[in-house]
């Protein structure tokens, strides 16, 4: 298995590559912004859910296909975009509903349920092209080759990187949310800041369009 001066040294470029704020991390903070803490930390769970299927299919050789294809690349990518986009447009449209879903969090009905909540951040993680560049480039860089077994040693890496990340982002997620419940007391504010994790997953969304596998 991989040796344990490998795994700390992974877990600590894992660390630094993760507490900079990136796609995923804005993501949360929308989904914060626009629905609380709780749809923000099911949604983290999803996203990591995504990222770590990535890491699978890099440990099994289906990363390098997206690595050096622009043309997988470019589908991944712009695939991810429009749902991010669309996620933003449904946010921002349905604003002036958030006053309801603080009143939801204490009652029988919620605005989002936890499946589709798993299922945006699922969906998002695993479009991620990003992710599984990264995950190409530097998961091979860490596994002790001579001990065997290189897709397991490169899953439990995944794997380690993504409970960092869900320890992370979820952090993320419950600080944007604590902001939003300052905002709640007011309907008004409310509504202005659900606009505004909307118009964020809007700009998130069109950014990541336009990003190359460089940047």
């Amino acid at each position: 298995m991989v040796p344990l001066d490998k795994l700390v040294a992974f877990a600590a470029v894992a660390l630094i590559i993760i507490v900079i704020p990136g796609p995923s991390v804005l993501f949360t903070i929308s989904r914060a912004l626009a629905y609380g803490k709780r749809t923000a930390v099911i949604t983290v769970a999803g996203n990591t859910s995504g990222v770590y299927v990535q890491g699978l299919l890099v440990a099994i050789g289906l990363g390098t296909l997206v690595e050096r294809s622009v043309l997988v690349f470019t589908a991944l990518k712009l695939a991810g975009a429009a749902y991010l986009v669309y996620l933003g447009i449904s946010a921002f449209r349905h604003r002036r509903k958030l006053s309801d879903a603080m009143d939801a969090a204490f009652g029988t009905s919620e605005v989002i349920s936890a499946r589709r909540t798993i299922r945006d951040g699922f969906v998002v993680g695993f479009a991620n092209p990003k992710a599984i560049v990264f995950f190409g480039a530097i998961l091979p860089q860490f596994v002790n080759r001579p001990a065997g077994h290189v897709p397991l040693q490169m899953a439990v890496l995944a794997l380690i990187f993504a409970t960092l990340a869900l320890v992370s982002d979820s952090a993320w997620g419950l600080i944007a949310g604590i902001a939003r419940d300052w905002f709640a007391k007011s309907p008004k504010r409310l509504e202005m800041v659900g606009g505004a994790g909307g118009l964020a997953m809007i700009g998130l969304g069109t950014a990541l369009a336009f990003t190359g596998r460089k940047d």
